[in-house]
């Protein structure tokens, strides 16, 4: 399978802190100013690792400075600049990567790319990257999420539906492979994600599986929300023994009780027939039909893209030049509009390094899609790719340009 230019953009692992020192509790946060010093809400966000969404809520927030200097910082917010000049930064000072030890106030890895693709969104998805049960669940736009979570910059309901189908999680189990000492599966987002065709689906069909993966999410939630001690793994745990026919132990039974794992079991039943419903597919396929069938389609979208029609899961935000636009029709065949590309005229390649990242920096923004140091050089006269190349991942290390796939880059 090949990934999809229709995925794109879309999914990334969350932050990587490279920093115990971020980490706080909601009475060290106050301490540090939260709720008195304006703008500080904005800086320290509640967290969320994978353990927290299979097992039991830390309930911490996270110290969070991406787009300030160390002296703004300083200025602006000083009890936090000594927590973390005291608790991060004599880590830091051990760390070999130059760009991580002299950005000590900020993550390791910050994740621009992941940080423009949520702007905007209310809420996304998200899922463990490894985790004995494969599941997803929308979080609020406040919420950071940790590096060991994969993220998908979609709020519509309907996404998170197809992805908690039997079909994604048959696509999901074979492609992202398995990982630790309880061999638990991995989600990949590279080959789980990325390469995944989404069924073409008609407003009923949308609507269908939208009301089914609010009902799934809300669910979860509220059972959650009543018993403090259940856990999703737990939940799941329950609900696959009762697709196997298996007695329950009475731990088992009372986590039934309070989980309503029969009610979940019925909501992913009907999930599974709507999706595949979707698709046009039976209902009763087994794992390999399924996953030849997905194997099958995404080597036809794969050969509909390189024609120039490629099925945008969130065009707004995805194809934001307007190079193309698709139009979903309702029916298998989307309209697509081409739309003439600007040319960007060859300059001198200058000088000095700040006017060559400046200069970097803009021929980046000219670029109507994703784009290669390659690409970049044939803006200038003069520029060596290799030196592009490296400004490029300087950007990017700096959260001024993001690398959705080993060289390739956007703004």
């Amino acid at each position: 399978s090949q990934p999809l230019q229709s995925n794109i953009l879309l999914s990334n692992r969350g932050m990587m802190l490279f920093g115990a020192g971020f980490i706080v509790t909601k009475d060290e946060a106050n301490l540090l100013g939260l709720g008195r010093v304006p703008g500080l809400e904005k800086h320290i966000r509640p967290y969320l690792n994978g353990r927290d969404l299979t097992g039991i809520l830390r309930d911490v927030m996270v110290i969070d400075l991406f787009g300030l200097t160390a002296d703004q910082v300083r200025n602006w917010f000083p009890e936090v600049y000594q927590r973390v000049l005291q608790r991060v930064k004599p880590e830091r000072d051990q760390n070999r990567d130059e760009n991580i030890k002299r950005n000590w106030w900020l993550f390791g890895r910050p994740r621009p790319e992941l940080r423009d693709a949520l702007n905007g969104l209310k809420r996304f998805i998200a899922t463990v990257e490894t985790s004995k049960h494969r599941f997803f669940v929308f979080l609020d736009e406040s919420i950071l999420p940790d590096n060991m979570l994969v993220n998908i910059a979609l709020d519509d309901a309907c996404f998170l539906g197809v992805l908690s189908s039997r079909i994604h999680i048959v696509w999901a189990l074979a492609a992202g492979g398995r990982l630790g000492v309880g061999n638990d599966p991995r989600y990949n987002k590279t080959r789980c994600f990325d390469t995944f065709p989404f069924p073409v689906c008609s407003d009923s069909d949308k609507e269908r599986i939208r009301a089914l993966g609010e009902q799934l999410d809300a669910h979860r939630r509220r059972q959650q929300e009543l018993h403090p001690g259940l856990t999703i793994t737990e939940m799941y745990n329950v609900l696959e023994k009762l697709r196997s026919g298996e007695s329950l132990t009475e731990k088992e039974r009372t986590i039934h009780e309070q989980g309503l794992i029969s009610v979940l079991r019925q909501i992913h039943d009907e999930l599974d027939d709507a999706v595949a419903d979707a698709y046009g597919w039976p209902r009763t396929l087994s794992d390999e039909e399924i996953l030849q069938r997905l194997v099958d389609l995404n080597a036809e979208r794969a050969r509909e893209e390189r024609t120039g029609l490629i099925r945008w899961l969130r065009p707004d935000y995805q194809n934001k030049s307007g190079v193309q636009t698709t139009i979903e029709t309702g029916t298998d065949e989307p309209v697509t509009i081409e739309k003439p590309v600007r040319k960007v005229t060859r300059r001198p390649w200058p000088k000095s390094l700040p006017e060559q990242a400046s200069a970097l920096r803009s021929a980046l923004a000219e670029q109507p899609g994703v784009t290669t140091a390659e690409n970049i050089v044939r803006s200038f006269s003069g520029a060596r790719t290799d030196t592009v190349a490296r400004l490029l991942d300087t950007l990017v290390s700096l959260g001024l340009a993001r690398e959705v796939e080993p060289g390739r880059y956007t703004t």
